[in-house]
């Protein structure tokens, strides 16, 4: 038997069979002598969304000169916080008091923080910058609105530390002196500053001991005083000089809401109950405000908050003056994500909060640490409506 070789195979046979027959319509069919040429246009179009996209791609990892601030984590200072790692982990009170009886709180007091992405240690993309502009939560600003100064991030970590530990010395000054506590304080003269009436009359070693002849004992003694001098006036400032006592004329100047002396201190506290704080990864000066709450709470019989979750920032100064911080808007998210249904706002961030307050969070404004703490006593007692807000 032979095979008729001019045949193609079965299955070959049956595909030219099912091919189709070349349609003059369908240019796929044309010969490339026929086919029409490209459109310039068509060509130029491609060509331009090629090198669109890959500029775009290229800046959205390009590093741009800006910082964005996010909410940051919050901390319970009743509760405690998670330290360490491994077997040496554990869970460190924030607020830590001894030399006086402490009482249970059944709710929670949260400081709050903000997360910078940008300036000293890294760079914000394009990417991030977009996402920034187009979210409630996060807020885009030049890196020098953040970071005036050019330093490193290590200084910055080391700023960020000093400034937290000077602000939970001041929250326990004003937290002691708020619960009728006395505070006695050493103020020795660091330095005079240039240009004010203290310059060559007051000196470094200087103790201070009095005012217009007014003994003065605590640091919240001499700022009171001052309050009542009018700027510019003299005042007769006794100090104690190499162990002796000398009065000394010095003309005060101005500064915020009172006299200034032109000199700074170096104040030492003997604190009559020992308080600490257990708490790391943390730095600034604005959970002063709520240090000295959960202080206050722990160190006094009723449950001020009655189960109740309250969230809140600000500086805090030794004469308990609650001072104005910075991303209070993510503060106030933060808050929120966290579980807070209050939030206590310095008075001077109020410009900050109206139109800005999330949905869901109470927010009260607040001045000094008395007022927060009145804030806190009606917020677990049911009467947070009638508290001030920042509208």
């Amino acid at each position: 038997m032979s095979f008729d070789r001019s045949h193609p195979p079965f299955e070959s046979f049956g595909q030219a069979l099912a091919a189709p027959r070349p349609d003059d319509d369908d240019p796929r069919a044309r010969p490339a002598s026929r086919r029409r040429p490209a459109n310039p246009r068509s060509v130029t179009l491609v060509v331009s969304l090629l090198v669109t996209a890959a500029l775009a791609a290229v800046l959205m990892v390009t590093p741009t000169p800006y910082a964005v601030r996010t909410p940051g984590p919050t901390e319970d200072t009743l509760g405690t916080q998670d330290q360490g790692a491994g077997q040496s982990a554990s869970e460190v009170p924030l607020i830590q008091i001894s030399g006086a009886e402490t009482f249970p709180a059944s709710g929670q007091l949260r400081l709050t923080t903000v997360s910078v992405y940008g300036g000293p240690g890294g760079d914000v993309l394009l990417g991030d910058v977009l996402w920034g502009w187009a979210s409630q939560e996060r807020s885009v600003q030049p890196v020098e609105a953040i970071f005036p100064e050019a330093i490193t991030s290590e200084e910055q970590q080391e700023q960020g530390q000093a400034q937290m530990l000077s602000s939970q010395e001041s929250a326990t000054v004003a937290a002691l002196t708020e619960l009728g506590y006395e505070v006695p304080t050493t103020m020795t003269v660091v330095s005079a500053a240039a240009g004010t009436g203290a310059e060559g009359v007051v000196a470094e070693g200087d103790v201070i001991v009095s005012l217009d002849g007014e003994p003065l004992d605590t640091y919240p003694e001499l700022l009171a005083a001052l309050d009542d001098v009018t700027p510019g006036d003299d005042v007769v400032l006794g100090v104690e000089r190499d162990g002796e006592p000398t009065d000394l004329t010095v003309t005060t100047g101005e500064g915020d809401d009172r006299a200034l002396l032109g000199v700074l201190i170096d104040p030492q506290y003997d604190f009559p109950v020992d308080v600490s704080y257990g708490i790391e990864d943390i730095g600034g000066p604005s959970a002063g405000t709520m240090f000295a709450l959960g202080t206050i709470d722990l160190l006094t019989p009723e449950d001020e908050l009655n189960g109740a979750v309250v969230a809140g920032t600000g500086t805090m100064d030794v004469d308990g003056s609650v001072g104005p911080i910075g991303g209070i808007e993510q503060k106030m998210y933060g808050a929120l994500r966290d579980g807070a249904q209050w939030f206590l706002a310095p008075s001077d961030n109020c410009g900050e909060v109206v139109g800005h307050e999330p949905d869901g969070l109470e927010v009260v404004s607040v001045s000094t640490l008395a007022e927060a703490r009145a804030a806190m006593e009606a917020i677990g007692a049911g009467d947070g409506g009638s508290l001030p807000r920042c509208g």
